[in-house]
């Protein structure tokens, strides 16, 4: 057999792979609550807290979506034309056309590019968050954290890209088996390191003090079966006024993250409440599927793109002979644009149950749907959260169900158990 025949055979295994994960893993048992449960929600809520949030969320569209278009066009000019390879070309040049430095620099300075031309709409959104109140970071630390972010994604990027294209050299007709296997690694590796890593450049974090609230969590945690090494504060309060709480790590690095905005906002039993949502991750190992379904996917992109780059009319489209070119950067970048796109409705579906899951985790741990009910109010509230967005944006990018199902769902609780 070829190795195109192979990697057909590979690509058609590892879609079973993940058809039989999501079918296995996923909690599609969870149906939200019923929508006649949803309105009533809603209507309990101020009118005058849901229409602020609507023309939050209104204003905040045009510059998600039209930067969304815009990142796209750039993309597709970068990648189905010449324009792509002739800038990867041109960079490559002071260095001799080295495929090092047509792989690593021309490829940075291709997601560079299109980076450059969002960003005013990343300007656009920073904005309106200074304007609404919710963001307490000024422009000068927007700046810095924007530079962290790009100096972050350089640093992976520059060893995703050589590791690629030193891949494609040593092994030009199995490159996308050895790719596949490297592609998985890499977000395995950046799953469980990437939150005790990085995490440190964003924020600063410090023990909380001990207390009655540090003791219900750690002890919460202990009764849980999820064992935690600290409970940290995050000061996420010197960029947004926006609350959270999360578990990251893993056995001894494993710890319960606070946001100073929530000890600050929030009741203890309100906090708690959050806590326990995010414990439900860690028992169900959610991180672990997470990454699992991750890492098939990414062996499965680095397959099809060798199938649908290795020849035809793609590559004759970008100016290379085959995406194993340095220069045919620009044209992978699209493809994997293009298919973010298309699996975006999918996994944020498989988002929102799992964090219906983790909600019904939340209110059987604590066994008080009052103050869940009570905690996606404030949550709502603060964040400035629309309670029952529009059906399509929905359907089309909501990664947690809305704020009038987890209510419905805390009183369907309620009724249940007779609390």
């Amino acid at each position: 057999m070829t190795p195109r025949g192979w990697a057909l055979l590979t690509l058609a295994g590892l879609v079973v792979a993940l058809a039989v994960v999501a079918v296995v893993l996923v909690p599609w048992n969870r149906p939200p609550a019923p929508r006649a449960d949803q309105l009533a929600a809603l209507r309990d809520l101020p009118a005058d807290q849901v229409a602020h949030a609507r023309t939050f969320r209104g204003d905040l569209r045009p510059g998600r979506y039209l930067g969304l278009a815009v990142g796209l066009l750039a993309a597709l000019a970068l990648g189905l034309t010449p324009l792509g390879s002739r800038l990867i070309d041109l960079v490559g040049r002071p260095f001799g056309g080295h495929w090092v430095a047509q792989a690593v620099l021309g490829g940075l300075v291709v997601v560079l590019v299109v980076d450059l031309v969002t960003l005013p709409f990343a300007a656009w959104r920073h904005s309106v968050l200074l304007r609404y109140g919710l963001s307490t970071n000024g422009w000068g630390g927007w700046t810095v954290d924007l530079l962290k972010s790009y100096a972050v994604s350089a640093v992976i990027g520059a060893v995703a890209l050589l590791g690629f294209y030193t891949v494609v050299r040593l092994a030009p007709r199995w490159w996308w088996a050895v790719g596949a296997v490297g592609a998985a690694g890499l977000v395995t590796l950046l799953s469980f390191v990437l939150p005790v890593l990085v995490e440190p450049v964003f924020n600063r974090f410090t023990p909380m003090e001990p207390g009655p609230l540090r003791t219900e969590l750690t002890n919460m945690a202990a009764r849980d079966g999820v064992p935690v090494k600290d409970v940290l504060v995050a000061d996420a309060s010197r960029r947004t006024k926006a609350v959270n709480a999360y578990v990251s790590g893993l056995g001894p690095t494993r710890r319960i993250v606070v946001y100073d905005t929530l000890l600050r906002e929030a009741t203890p039993a309100e906090v708690t409440s959050v806590v326990a949502h995010e414990l439900g991750h860690a028992k169900d190992r959610d991180v672990n599927v997470g990454t699992l379904t991750g890492a098939l996917g990414a062996a499965a992109a680095v397959i099809a793109l060798y199938l649908l780059g290795s020849a035809g009319p793609l590559p004759r489209l970008a100016g290379v002979d085959s995406v194993a070119d340095p220069r045919a950067f620009a044209l992978l970048f699209v493809l994997v644009t293009l298919a973010g796109l298309v699996a975006g409705p999918v996994q944020a579906a498989v988002s929102r149950r799992v964090e219906a899951r983790a909600d019904a985790h939340a209110l059987a741990l604590t066994g008080d749907p009052a103050t869940f009910e009570a905690m996606q109010r404030r949550l709502a509230g603060i964040n400035l959260a629309d309670p029952d967005p529009p059906r399509w944006e929905y359907l089309w990018s909501a990664s947690h169900p809305s704020t009038v199902e987890r209510m419905a769902a805390a009183r369907a609780y309620a009724r249940e158990t007779g609390r």
